[in-house]
């Protein structure tokens, strides 16, 4: 039966023919307060719909908000002024919030691709998420069978 996992290194250098990744931007899960509000419609326009307050609502207090600055937050404006036209009945602004939703990482699949990863407070990313290094999983497989 052949060895599991893969050969060691001996020492040798790695060399990787991909580019290389970025690390996850680990935040502390938690509600953020430091929101500002929706503007108020401008002069002639409709009133904020419940929908759309109710969307910000749940925007604007996500754990990785602590990481935007000023233009995150007129993009996210800007995106509550589509998602009011979609709430509306405007269905042609579907796409585009969709799309918008996916750069602001409202979703877990989209927070996954932005490479987000919210973590208790006071831990590292790599024991919140249950993550561990395959050599030590390997090891430890191989610590079990030898028993």
């Amino acid at each position: 039966m052949p060895a599991a996992g893969r050969k060691p290194n001996e020492g040798k250098p790695v060399r990787h023919r991909v580019k290389p990744v970025h690390e996850w931007t680990e935040v502390e899960d938690g509600s953020f307060e430091g929101a500002p509000d929706l503007p108020k419609p401008a002069q002639g326009r409709a009133p904020w719909p419940p929908e759309t307050k109710a969307w910000w609502k749940a925007v604007s207090r996500m754990p990785h908000c602590v990481l935007w600055d000023d233009s995150d937050w007129q993009f996210a404006f800007d995106t509550a002024r589509v998602a009011a036209a979609f709430h509306a009945g405007d269905v042609k602004a579907a796409t585009e919030l969709r799309q918008r939703e996916k750069v602001m990482g409202t979703t877990l699949d989209a927070r996954r691709d932005l490479r987000i990863r919210y973590v208790p407070a006071g831990t590292s990313g790599a024991q919140s998420a249950g993550v561990m290094a395959i050599d030590d999983y390997r090891a430890r497989l191989r610590g079990k069978k030898a028993r």
